[in-house]
């Protein structure tokens, strides 16, 4: 572009104009609005061409050459937008703002918008059961300042988090569209696998410009009303986020008026990997499919689907709210109330992103037809909550109210089924207003005024064949073939010559003409005009419908999990203060659904004194689904469901970790088994006693004594100085020996039986090691070649005649008897020790010390022969 700009007095005008406006949105590809199209040009025609597929053709040259340019048509806009949107991209669409008629060299044209990935409020850029996020960090002294806003509903929240680790986990939980960050950010491997990275001048970030652009916003004096005034990391970020908002809507957005501090104690804390590993609305693969959020949604509402999301990626460790949830359900539950509920709120719509677009000044026809329906449907949601018998329930009943004024003034005002846009008129209700009924009675009676003109005006002239018609460039005319054009009366003035006819216009056709167009565009100016006067009355009451949404999408969600309840056989579940977890035929949610045969529950036991279940059994066993379930049973008494159990009893939960399964982080440079201590890493260092904590298969990503170790040693420390509950899968039956040596470790086992050399799995748990892993069979069952699989036979064979090799003594001291000494490992296997001393040995000594450029030859033989005796 930068060349192009230097030709600048050598392009034509319009050109000039263009590049201009791009200068000025150098970040953003440009629709520039020529007539029926968008069109691009230079680099931005080329990545548009790319992304879309369509094609590349060039307009005019630029120092010679073509400049590249590529169009789409202005009505098939949003659909092109999206798919530019999806990749990252933001678009600035710049439309004509000056009259062609009036205009002397290029139309005036202007951005009017940036659409970018967060900042995005029409639905057909937007999934429906999902937030979209713009996010802000700033980052100071390792500490961060973290600010989120759905610009689709007005949720502003803002937080601080203390650690890359606590970023890394919030960024997983909100899977923000589009995060702006400073140009100086300096922890950019946090970002990556995210698109619609901003960078940001450092100066939008500072503190006093960002007290000052939030204060204005939320029209207060301070934010001492918001919890937020000691938040001053957040706060910066919080503004510049606010001020990016606001350039790219290119209006006010009064639907911003709340500012919600977010702490992380109050939740019950997932980091980024123990979400990627629940699946809880993102299977492991990317999709949505086959997680928590697949099984647990039917909202009737795409805002109760969002809320629903964003319960169950923020459980909630105030056991007094979520018994509120809870007791609610159980009310909805009882005489199947949540029916009828259910039923009156698929009436009521995506109401949220509705009146986000109505406060933009964005909202369609279709969006006023649909709050009308919203509107008229709450008599009989408040009917159907009467029965309840929940204060919750009733103090959202409350909120939710009724709006009869608005109702009826939308019934009067919008016709049944109104047009996509208002452009083109027809969406006002006849009756509702005089002066409109008036200009549309003139445009639409031309018809019958033509007709009349055209048959009295053949009995006059005699010429059968006279035609009066209509098009948009010459206006009204009275058309005859040329053949009789010689034939027109002298009244009768020619307006246009066509190939094989004349056209003519009268005085009375002019003066008829310029009364029906006239009332045809005053028609459309005054339905504009009435359309703005509704956004603007429903504005007016933009706070009170807000809070209504915002209850309506708390109902659905109760609602769904009472129906939920009663469908999947979930129970109520019980808290208490004292830790510990009681499940009685405990399942997990996901798998349940997806099994053709019926699914084995299990009991869970961990109390005070089973802290930690060692867990052993077969590959394929069930290991991995029972220490899973056993977390999803805990994230959703914490969001207030019920839960997949005959009975459930939980202790105060703070954290779940999770440690299953790892695979390389290439970009990261991390092998399997580096990525696999990261994860055990940090668990080790932010658990607590009233943690949740799943470890399958520690130390499987490197040699068996290595391995061995650090599982014995990861297993001690969660139970001997951690002390929090952990459910601890292995391979190496010689942890099994933990339950001896630890106060507060029991075995259990996942069961299995062999049947004509084949393996059935039983999935029951019991307490107890298991007897025997089962590899060949599995291995068998997964398609190994027999001969592979007699070899393998041959080989344990000979592996059992030897010593087993056992855990080296590595937990660290504490009251709890320490472990056995190892017995004698097989001394067939060499293995080097990888917590041996670091000290240098004798022979690197001696090498060290050899003055090199002093030796002679003979000096030199000898030092090698010495090394040589050393090694």
């Amino acid at each position: 572009m930068s060349a192009a700009q230097k030709d600048l007095p050598k392009h034509t005008p319009m050109m000039q104009q263009y590049l201009k406006i791009k200068g000025e949105h150098p970040n953003e590809l440009v629709f520039y609005r020529m007539g029926d199209f968008y069109e691009l040009f230079y680099d931005d025609a080329k990545k548009a061409a790319d992304i879309l597929d369509i094609t590349l053709t060039a307009r005019g040259q630029s120092g010679g050459q073509p400049i590249p340019m590529a169009g789409i048509p202005y009505h098939a806009a949003e659909n092109y937008i999206a798919r530019l949107v999806r990749t990252g991209q933001s678009i600035a669409i710049c439309e004509q703002i000056g009259d062609p008629a009036t205009s002397k060299g290029p139309v005036e044209r202007k951005v009017v918008r940036v659409v970018t990935p967060g900042t995005l409020s029409d639905d057909a850029f937007l999934e429906d059961r999902r937030d979209n996020l713009l996010t802000a960090i700033y980052s100071y002294k390792e500490r961060f300042g973290f600010a989120t806003l759905d610009i689709s509903s007005g949720r502003f929240a803002i937080a601080e988090l203390d650690d890359v680790e606590e970023l890394r986990g919030e960024l997983q939980r909100l899977q923000p569209a589009e995060i702006l960050i400073s140009e100086d950010f300096p922890y950019d491997e946090v970002l990556e696998g995210f698109n619609g990275i901003r960078r940001q001048g450092p100066w939008l970030f500072e503190a006093d410009s960002a007290l000052r652009v939030l204060t204005q916003q939320l029209q207060v004096k301070d934010l001492t009303g918001f919890g937020c005034e000691d938040l001053q990391l957040a706060i910066c970020a919080a503004g510049c986020l606010l001020q990016y908002a606001r350039e790219t809507q290119r209006t006010a957005l009064p639907h911003i008026r709340k500012l919600t501090r977010e702490t992380r104690d109050e939740a019950v804390i997932l980091d980024a990997t123990s979400r990627r590993n629940l699946e809880i609305d993102t299977n492991l693969m990317g999709g949505s499919q086959h997680t928590l959020a697949w099984v647990m949604d039917r909202t009737a509402t795409a805002m109760g689907g969002r809320q629903l999301r964003r319960w169950l990626n923020r459980p909630l460790r105030d056991v007094h709210t979520v018994e509120q949830r809870q007791h609610a359900v159980a009310a909805l539950l009882d005489g199947f109330h949540y029916e009828p509920v259910h039923e009156s709120l698929k009436a009521v719509g995506d109401m949220e992103r509705i009146l986000a677009r109505v406060a933009l000044r964005s909202a369609r026809p279709r969006d006023l037809a649909r709050l009308r329906d919203a509107f008229q449907a709450l008599p009989a949601l408040q009917q159907a909550l009467q029965p309840v018998n929940s204060d919750h329930v009733v103090k959202l009943a409350t909120i939710i109210s009724e709006y009869p004024e608005l109702a009826d003034l939308l019934e009067r005002a919008v016709i049944d089924n109104p047009p996509v846009v208002i452009r083109d008129g027809g969406v006002i209700r006849e009756g509702f207003d005089e002066e409109l009924d008036e200009l549309r009675n003139i445009s639409e009676n031309a018809g019958q005024f033509l007709l009349d003109v055209e048959t009295r005006e053949r009995e006059r002239t005699g010429i059968s064949t006279l035609k009066v018609g209509y098009n948009r460039v010459h206006g009204y005319y009275i058309e005859i073939s040329r053949a009789q054009s010689d034939q027109a009366p002298v009244d009768y003035i020619r307006r246009q010559t066509l190939k094989n006819a004349e056209r003519f216009i009268t005085p009375e056709l002019k003066e008829f003409e310029d009364k029906a167009l006239s009332a045809k565009s005053r028609a459309l100016a005054r339905e504009k005009a009435l359309y703005d006067q509704l956004l603007e009355t429903l504005a007016d009451n933009l706070a009170r419908l807000q809070d209504t949404a915002q209850a309506l999408a708390e109902l659905d969600v109760l609602a769904n999990f009472a129906e939920r309840a009663t469908s999947l056989r979930f129970c109520a579940p019980e808290f208490r203060n004292d830790p510990g977890f009681d499940v009685e035929d405990g399942r997990h949610p996901v798998v349940e659904q997806l099994l053709s045969e019926p699914y084995v529950p299990n009991n869970l036991l961990m109390d005070t004194k089973r802290r930690m279940l060692v867990i052993t059994g077969p590959n394929m066993g069930g290991k991995s689904t029972y220490m899973r379930q056993a977390a999803l049973i805990a994230l959703l008494a914490y969001t207030g469901s019920f839960v997949p159990a005959n009975r459930a009893v939980l202790g105060p939960v703070d954290r779940i970790f999770t440690r299953m399964g790892s695979s390389d982080d290439i970009a990261g440079g991390r092998s399997t088994f580096m990525v696999e201590m990261t994860e055990t890493a940090n668990i080790l260092h932010n658990a607590t006693e009233h943690s949740l904590v799943l470890m399958d298969e520690v130390g499987r990503g490197t040699s068996t004594f290595d391995g061995l170790s650090l599982a014995w040693a990861t297993a001690s420390h969660l139970a001997q100085n951690i002390r929090c509950y952990t459910l601890f899968a292995t391979h190496y039956f010689e942890l099994t020996q933990l339950a001896d040596q630890l106060e507060h470790a029991v075995n259990v086992h996942l069961t299995a039986t062999e049947h004509d050399d084949s393996i059935v799995f039983l999935h029951n748990v019991h307490d107890g090691p298991a007897s025997q892993s089962y590899g060949l069979q599995v291995a068998k069952l997964a398609g190994v070649p027999q001969g592979v699989i007699s070899n393998a036979k041959d080989q344990l064979r000979q592996l059992e005649g030897s010593a087993s090799p056992a855990p080296v003594a590595v937990a660290e001291p504490a009251p709890a008897a320490a472990p056995k000494a190892p017995v004698e490992t097989a001394k067939s296997i060499v293995q080097g020790d990888m917590f041996a001393s670091l000290e240098p040995s004798e022979a690197e000594q001696l090498l060290a010390a050899l003055d090199l450029d002093n030796l002679t030859p003979r000096e030199a033989l000898n030092q090698l022969y010495e090394l040589k005796k050393l090694i």
